[in-house]
């Protein structure tokens, strides 16, 4: 089997994987979709207090709920995807087995991955965004050319995510326990990443950071792309740079703990 193949049957099985909980799978659309509502309101009331606050109007902000809904469980924002599989490989000893195999580490949990978010996307991405254009006033884009923009933001969106989230997981070759690492990353991805509130919402010098930080690459940016706020291609490269940039210094974690478990192992 070729290269390219075995890392596109590899994403496959993370597709197939995720298909066979279908209870879980109802269980976070139900759950995306009630505090889809939840947040719809409490936006209609801060926007109605505040019209065009952050550059949106109401139409925008509930657009942008419904955005950050569909890509919750994409974008791993708030919950958990390979990483923990990966940090309870390097803390039972499992993950030499892994470095010996003929195939490279990184792009085998990356295409899993993939396969992930794309059934992410189908099946919890879709609901909660029918449900919130069935039931509010949506800014939504009436030609494809936008829609399709938007998907490449996604692809490129969940790109970043798998490098923040690999990176993490590799510094259990380092800590007793990578939980706390996780935790950490996913506060700062929920705040980060505009899950709670549209970053251009947010102030000063605090929404620069934020603005330029990966993890705006997650939601803000595609759900720009998609209301028309943003240059898709200015997006796209801003996005692949913090990818690029991101992978590398997983690539180097990644080598720095096979040089570990050499030596362990020698």
């Amino acid at each position: 089997m070729g290269t390219g193949r075995l890392y596109a049957a590899v994403a496959a099985g993370g597709f197939r994987r995720y298909a066979t909980y279908r209870v879980a799978t109802a269980a976070g659309v139900f759950t995306n979709t009630v505090f889809g509502f939840i947040l719809a309101y409490t936006y209609l009331a801060l926007w109605h207090e505040k019209p065009d606050l952050g550059g949106y109007d109401q139409a925008q902000a509930l657009t942008y709920v419904w955005v950050g809904q569909a890509m919750f469980a994409v974008m791993v924002l708030g919950s958990v995807g390979f990483e923990e599989e990966l940090i309870e490989r390097i803390r039972t000893g499992d993950i030499a087995v892994d470095l010996y195999r003929p195939v490279d580490l990184q792009l085998w949990w990356l295409a899993a991955d993939m396969g992930r978010a794309l059934f992410q996307l189908l099946g919890r991405g879709v609901v909660p965004m029918v449900c919130g254009a069935l039931f509010f006033d949506l800014a939504l884009p009436s030609g494809p050319l936008p829609w399709i923009a938007c998907l490449v933001a996604v692809a490129f969106g969940a790109l970043v995510s798998f490098a923040i989230r690999y990176i993490v997981a590799l510094w259990a070759f380092w800590l007793l326990d990578g939980a706390g690492a996780m935790q950490i990353t996913w506060l700062t991805g929920v705040f980060f990443s505009g899950m709670l509130l549209p970053l251009n919402v947010f102030p000063g010098a605090l929404g620069d950071l934020a603005r330029v930080l990966p993890w705006s690459a997650l939601l803000q940016a595609p759900a720009d792309v998609l209301l028309g706020e943003a240059d898709p291609l200015g997006t796209y490269a801003f996005q692949l740079a913090w990818a690029a940039v991101l992978l590398a210094v997983g690539r180097l974690i990644q080598s720095a703990a096979t040089r570990k478990v050499v030596v362990q192992g020698g």
